[in-house]
């Protein structure tokens, strides 16, 4: 009997009508690229494949792998990677012109740098459904001027329209975590709504803003941003980060890289 190690922060999900929304949610078809995120001992991956046929899936746990793939390998053809899924190139499995559904039970201690890590590979993803701290799950959907908006809600945001599908108890898991948990769907947007002019500048003024949120933008951004470009936009620098939407971050960033260019 495998033992959950903390150190992967692992919770096993064992509530099998959670295990029926989330299937149904990601509603998988046979001839997709699905690829699963740390399927630990199989309880979404073993129903998954029994519709999809074909699945891959990313391990850390070597140790789980045996298991896994003799608990699967009447339902179809699973393909695990074992790798740590924060540095995997997602670009070295795609191999046709279909894009990659992904979708997984995520650790707790890495759901937010594997958000900011899966960015990069937004061009090649149809869509992903998560399982996350319900935390982080409504930072990602998060309002503008609401407490929970912050620098993940704006990159994820920019990037992806963010669907919060719902609620998971802490008692669908062994060990159940000490948070609750719930499912969230991003979808790529089919054109970006707003387009920075240079990506590594909006999501540089993003941080810089938000790194010290409690300022005005005036003060946070008075490294990056000039008194001549407040006065050209109108966005107004007594603002702090939280006030300003993802349309207004990438205007600023636009009007910076205007100022740059001249």
């Amino acid at each position: 009997m495998h033992i959950p190690r903390k150190r992967f922060g692992q919770h096993f999900l064992k509530d099998q009508s959670v295990i029926e929304r989330i299937v149904a949610a990601l509603h998988p078809c046979i001839k997709e690229h699905l690829v699963e995120i740390g399927p630990g001992q199989g309880a979404i991956t073993l129903p998954v494949l029994k519709q999809a046929k074909v699945l891959e899936a990313v391990e850390l746990d070597r140790d789980l792998i045996p298991a896994l793939k003799e608990r699967c390998h009447r339902a179809g053809e699973l393909q695990v990677y074992p790798a740590d899924v924060l540095t995997f190139d997602f670009n070295t499995i795609k191999k046709d012109d279909r894009l990659l559904r992904l979708f997984g039970n995520l650790p707790y201690n890495i759901s937010t740098p594997l958000i900011f890590h899966l960015i990069q590979y937004a061009p090649i993803m149809k869509d992903m459904l998560f399982m996350v701290q319900k935390e982080v799950a409504e930072r990602m959907a998060a309002d503008v001027n609401t407490n929970h908006y912050g620098r993940l809600s704006v990159m994820v945001q920019y990037h992806w329209q963010v669907d919060f599908l719902f609620e998971v108890s802490a008692h669908a898991f062994h060990p159940p975590p000490q948070v609750e948990s719930a499912i969230i769907r991003l979808t790529p947007h089919a054109e970006l709504p707003y387009r920075a002019k240079d990506y590594a500048m909006f999501e540089a003024i993003v941080k810089q803003a938000f790194g010290q949120r409690r300022k005005t933008l005036r003060n946070s951004l008075k490294n990056s941003v000039s008194d001549a470009v407040w006065e050209r936009i109108a966005i107004s620098p007594k603002l702090r980060a939280e006030n300003v939407s993802v349309e207004e971050f990438v205007a600023i960033a636009n009007a910076l890289f205007d100022d740059e260019a001249n």
